[in-house]
């Protein structure tokens, strides 16, 4: 599966933006996806994952409530939609995505930067 993510870009704190990642080659619905992210100086980190088919979601504590992740299968479509920014929430996003019977995510689109201004 190859995957391509937009939507990045600045935004002040308390703005909103919403990640996209298209997907195209095998079954888009063999696959788990997820958003990973990498601020500078830190290790990477799932922000939020989504099931096969939807059903289950995991957010990372620092976004519940504020990050929203969907997909569509007949789009072949992972969003993210990121409300009430901060500072903190500045990195490169990523879309990623797990062959259901993988034990890691194997498959990453090239990353969108997001900056949130104080």
């Amino acid at each position: 599966v190859q995957l391509q993510a937009s939507g990045g870009g600045l935004v002040p704190a308390g703005g909103t933006l919403r990640l996209s990642c298209a997907a195209s080659g095998r079954s888009f619905s063999n696959y788990e996806m997820a958003w990973f992210r990498q601020a500078p100086g830190k290790e990477r980190e799932r922000v939020a994952s989504i099931s096969r088919i939807g059903s289950n979601t995991y957010y990372l504590d620092s976004v519940k409530d504020r990050f929203t992740i969907s997909r569509d299968s007949r789009k072949r479509q992972v969003d993210l939609q990121m409300n009430s920014l901060i500072p903190e929430d500045t990195a490169v996003y990523y879309c990623a995505a797990k062959f259901f019977a993988a034990s890691e995510y194997g498959y990453w689109g090239q990353g969108t930067l997001v900056t949130v201004s104080s």
